[in-house]
């Protein structure tokens, strides 16, 4: 068990009441997304009933409108953070149907897993930074974008003009042209260029080309490379350059870590990939304790996630290209009056939350 962990794997909690709320939301991506809120009630000794809440970012919406047909989970009784994990164990996750993919196991346990933790620290006084003894720092974020199947820089320009101090994490496609290339590169904004090449079955999956790897690297020399594939071709490419990679989809634990090609240099944390807080934390301090270089990862989360990633991201990595950026940037069109980079830093407030 990992000291992060001990530091609120003893904090008691007790729920009365469990319920579920739905959201669906049109993104820059072109897709709807819909995400499903989980919230525990119990007492405190004030004799108020918070709420905890965690929110499931299965990317399948058949996957959320199956749970229409489920009742809520039966998860009253007496707990403490770690006993409330392990009891989630043995609980059907998915109780009318199996999820679209597997990853909706890890999605949804950490979806009950956070609103677990929010409740307990709600009901201690406490926030996840005293309970853990961390201080939340301001937070340097990025905002991820794809440059359409035809690819322009009109959204990264429109960012831009919105928003001069933002910095990017972009997904090159071979349908990038030399001179999107050399558009993109001018900008001097781009911290992450994430290559996709590791995902399967997804509507980004992107095979790997050598010529566009050869020259992101040689007209990035500065970014980091995420989830390249490597191949015979690819492989040599990255000969010296091994620091400036970083992984996302492959990371779900210690473990995951050690079997990479190469002890990273850079990781990319998305809590939800991990499933439990445990596995998160214990990860988190694997890399502190080797100097390997972190930073937060988004899901498209459209409500009280996205707070949480933010509140990790601000006591863990606080100065990486972090991809939590407030959920506005995320909508179909450049807003007005998003809060810029970098985000303050939040107040010690009770819970698993942002303010």
């Amino acid at each position: 068990m990992s000291d992060l962990f001990d530091a609120v794997a003893d904090l008691p909690l007790t729920i009365e009441a469990t319920d579920r709320t739905r959201r669906d939301r049109e993104t820059s991506s072109g897709f709807v997304r819909a995400t499903t809120t989980f919230h525990l009630s119990g007492p405190d000794g004030d004799g108020t009933s918070p709420t905890g809440r965690g929110e499931d970012v299965t990317y399948d919406t058949e996957d959320h409108d199956a749970l229409a047909d489920a009742p809520p989970f039966d998860l009253a009784g007496e707990y403490t953070v770690a006993s409330f994990s392990a009891h989630l164990d043995d609980l059907e996750l998915f109780p009318t149907k199996a999820p679209e993919r597997e990853t909706g196991y890890p999605y949804r346990r950490w979806a009950l897993e956070s609103a677990a933790l929010d409740l307990a620290l709600r009901q201690n006084g406490l926030s996840l930074g005293e309970a853990v003894d961390r201080d939340s720092q301001p937070l340097r974020f990025v905002v991820s974008m794809r440059l359409g199947d035809l690819p322009t820089t009109d959204r990264l320009d429109a960012i831009r003009d919105a928003y001069p101090n933002s910095e990017c994490k972009l997904d090159p496609t071979p349908e990038w042209t030399e001179a999107i290339i050399e558009e993109v590169a001018a900008t001097g904004a781009v911290r992450i260029l994430d290559l996709k090449g590791l995902y399967e079955d997804t509507e980004v999956d992107t095979e790997p080309h050598p010529a566009l790897y050869e020259r992101l690297l040689d007209t990035f020399p500065e970014a980091v490379f995420e989830d390249p594939a490597f191949t015979d071709e690819t492989r040599p490419l990255f000969d010296g350059a091994e620091h400036r990679v970083s992984w996302d989809y492959p990371i779900t634990g210690v473990g995951s870590v050690e079997a990479l090609p190469f002890e990273p240099n850079w990781l990319n944390i998305k809590p939800s990939r991990f499933g439990t807080i445990e596995s998160l934390f214990e990860t988190i301090e694997w890399a502190e304790a080797r100097g390997v270089q972190l930073y937060g990862g988004g899901q498209f989360e459209l409500g009280v996630g996205r707070d949480q990633i933010q509140l990790l991201a601000s006591l863990f990595y606080p100065d990486g290209p972090n991809d939590v950026a407030p959920g506005g940037y995320n909508d179909p069109d450049v807003q007005a009056g998003l809060p810029t980079n970098p985000l303050d830093a939040p107040s010690h407030s009770v819970g698993l939350s942002w303010d």
